[in-house]
C-alpha cells in the first residue's frame, strides 16, 4: 500500500468525524487566544490548553490505532516480509515520537 494512495489509510473510514473533531479543537484554540486577549486568569488559560492537548492526543491515539489495525495489519497479512518490516519499523518510530512528545 502506498503512503500517498487515496483510500489506503486506516483513518479513511472516520475521516469526516476526525475532521469535525479537529475543527472543534481549532475552535478551542481560538477560544484560548480570546482568553489571552481578554486578560483571563492564568489557571483558566492553562486549563483550556490542557483540554486542547488532551483532545489532540485523543485524535492521535485514534489515528495510531487505525494505522495499526489497517496499515500495519495489512502489511503483516500481505506476506511481504519487507513491507511488514517497514510498517513495523514505522509504527515503532511513531510510538517513540509520540511518547517523547508527552
Amino acid at each position: 500500500m502506498s503512503e500517498t494512495s487515496p483510500g489506503t489509510h486506516g483513518y479513511v473510514a472516520d475521516k469526516e468525524r476526525i475532521v469535525k473533531r479537529l475543527h472543534r479543537i481549532e475552535g478551542q484554540v481560538r477560544g484560548i487566544e480570546r482568553m489571552i486577549e481578554d486578560d483571563r486568569y492564568c489557571i483558566d488559560v492553562i486549563t483550556q490548553i490542557s483540554a486542547v492537548s488532551t483532545a489532540l492526543e485523543s485524535v492521535a491515539f485514534q489515528i495510531l490505532d487505525e494505522h495499526v489495525n489497517h496499515c500495519v495489519a495489512g502489511a503483516l497479512a500481505s506476506g511481504d516480509a519487507s513491507e511488514a518490516e517497514a510498517k513495523s519499523k514505522e509504527l515503532l518510530e511513531a510510538v517513540h515520537r509520540f511518547a517523547r512528545a508527552r
